[in-house]
């Protein structure tokens, strides 16, 4: 009995919780144009429960969650007003259950501590998988930009303009990059500079490699320095970087292995070498009585 009394008590908390959300605070109005050449913030449909959290939500909060969003290409089905209300939903859900854990079979301190973190859990997981989806790709980026570069770089010594040799990298590569350089050509081709669509194509990713090369394919054109010589240094600059990374991956092996070696080989190791004798030594030592 006491155990469904608790669970309406938590369903109905939940309930006035998001009524409180939802009524309490007004959705954001759109704007009606951009100013300069800042991002235009999305609109949101006024009245909805997803309107209402991200008007609720920190300013600096919801601006962090739309880079994310951003830096993840705009997967299908991540929104902002969908993952602020699944974290909503999935820390309501963590709470009531939570709860329902605590207090079946008495209430204990480790049920409390394995509730609480399992809500907190629950609550920053929208944030996690966003966060993890931005990282892959712009690692992505990262991994596939020398090898891009080098046959930018081919393409341009063989007799390609610049714009001509980045649509052939775009339409042999594949992943994130392509995708990226796709939308730059398409940007150029609806009208806008080469200097306007490449400093889009920075604020789109996170890559300090990608950025840096961007910054250069700018400063190039505008001072008029052939994009040769400028792609052909960049890209052996770009596999320098990558041969770095690399050793420096492999010299932090040894430090990253000494802990599963500490904590997990050596004690059954000594478990494995001890244990015979110790028995033996128990047995030699032990009084049989008689």
């Amino acid at each position: 009995m006491l155990g469904w009394v608790m669970l309406g008590v938590a369903l109905l908390t939940a309930i006035a919780f998001g009524l409180f959300v939802f009524l309490l605070f007004p959705a954001r109005k759109p704007k009606a144009e951009a100013v300069g050449d800042g991002p235009v913030e999305e609109p949101v449909q006024r009245g909805t429960i997803g309107a209402s959290l991200v008007a609720a939500a920190p300013r600096g909060y919801i601006g962090w969650i739309e880079k994310q969003i951003l830096f993840a290409g705009r997967p299908t089905g991540w929104t902002l007003s969908g993952i602020i209300t699944w974290k909503l939903v999935l820390g309501t859900v963590g709470a009531v259950f939570g709860i329902l854990f605590t207090i079946s079979g008495g209430v204990q301190p480790i049920k409390i501590l394995l509730a609480a973190f399992a809500t907190i859990l629950l609550f920053f997981l929208p944030d996690v998988l966003i966060n993890s989806r931005a990282h892959d790709r712009q690692e992505a980026i990262r991994n596939t930009l020398p090898d891009t570069l080098d046959q930018m770089t081919i393409a341009v010594e063989a007799g390609l303009g610049f714009d001509a040799a980045m649509a052939k990298a775009a339409r042999n590569g594949h992943g994130p990059l392509a995708e990226e350089l796709i939308r730059v050509l398409q940007d150029m081709s609806i009208g806008r500079t080469r200097r306007d669509a490449f400093l889009e194509l920075e604020a789109r990713t996170n890559s300090p490699d990608l950025r840096r090369f961007v910054r250069a394919v700018v400063q190039a054109d505008a001072y008029g320095i052939a994009l040769g010589d400028v792609l052909r240094v960049q890209a052996g600059e770009m596999r320098l970087k990558r041969r770095q990374r690399a050793e420096e991956q492999a010299q932090k092996v040894t430090v990253k292995i000494l802990f599963p070696l500490v904590f997990c080989l050596l004690p059954v190791l000594m478990i494995v070498v001890m244990t015979p004798g110790v028995i033996g030594i128990i047995n030699a030592f032990t009084v049989q009585a008689p």
